[in-house]
């Protein structure tokens, strides 16, 4: 399997604009619009966290109003906002699937999927599902061709560590594993991920 490496967090939230203020009161930092995914009712900000990985906040896109269908990652079921997933990156996505499911693992079939910056340019790229295991295994993305989120100038909040918790801490770093990465997770009732950042004064701060 060629390497996986962490491509983003999810931060995700009912209403966009105050998951975006939740991350700058937390950090100093004030993530930028991304873009919209249309026919999906959501809408993107971005930071950089460093070494290739970034944070995506996401929201109901209020410019896509008579969206028809749910959300993705679950967000019309959400009362605020929250750390959900986060995604692995890999080069040759379907490869990576059947490894993974060798190994015990099945993390879904890749699908397509795209947004539209503000100044019109189409992105794409290919991902599996939101993450199995209550958000804390992640989904796999390849951006093949499209040049990576990271390239774009992004506000920096540093990520030190990202670990979890949840009721069966065994299963997940089982399924962690199996798609060639670790993550350290803890057992408790309610599932969940940690992400603990350096903030604009150059203390650590904990987003979840």
């Amino acid at each position: 399997m060629s390497d996986l490496v962490l491509d983003h967090l999810v931060y995700a939230g009912p209403d966009l604009e105050e998951a975006v203020e939740r991350v700058a009161e937390l950090t100093g930092v004030t993530p930028v619009r991304g873009g919209r995914h249309v026919g999906f009712g959501t809408a993107n900000y971005l930071a950089d966290l460093g070494a290739g990985a970034y944070l995506e906040v996401v929201g109901p896109d209020p410019d896509q109003p008579e969206h028809i269908g749910p959300r993705p990652f679950g967000i019309d079921e959400l009362t605020a906002p929250a750390l959900i997933t986060w995604a692995a990156r890999v080069d040759g996505i379907d490869e990576a699937i059947a490894e993974a499911r060798q190994r015990g693992y099945d993390p879904g079939e890749a699908s397509e999927m795209s947004r539209t910056t503000d100044d019109g340019e189409l992105l794409t790229w290919r991902l599996t599902g939101a993450g199995g295991l209550d958000g804390l295994a992640p989904f796999l993305i390849d951006w093949g061709s499209t040049p990576h989120p990271t390239t774009r100038g992004l506000p920096s909040i540093p990520l030190l560590m990202v670990t979890g918790v949840h009721p069966e801490p065994a299963a997940v770093e089982a399924a962690v594993r199996a798609l060639g990465m670790d993550m350290l997770v803890r057992r408790d009732e309610k599932p969940g991920l940690v992400a603990v950042l350096t903030n604009s004064a150059g203390k650590q701060v904990a987003l979840s």
